[in-house]
């Protein structure tokens, strides 16, 4: 397999997995107080969202290189 093929592909992938989640979530701890034994944290859940204009450009782009790449030298 070409180079191009495998980005295409996993430019497909990325996009489609886009499309589902909407975003990428994580959780920040932060540690509010630590006095000897005792200790208080924070948890605050935050989210990169995904825009679907972006995830639609990868699926594209991925299509391209892969019809590409999949075509013989002539």
């Amino acid at each position: 397999m070409r180079a191009s093929t495998i980005i295409g592909i996993i430019l497909i992938v990325g996009g489609i997995l886009g499309f589902i989640f909407k975003g990428i979530s994580y959780t920040e701890k932060e540690q509010i107080v630590d006095v000897g034994p005792i200790e208080i944290e924070s948890e605050e859940k935050e989210t990169i969202p995904i825009p679907e204009i972006l995830s639609g450009i990868a699926v594209v782009g991925g299509i391209v290189l892969v019809a590409v790449g999949s075509k013989k030298k002539s």
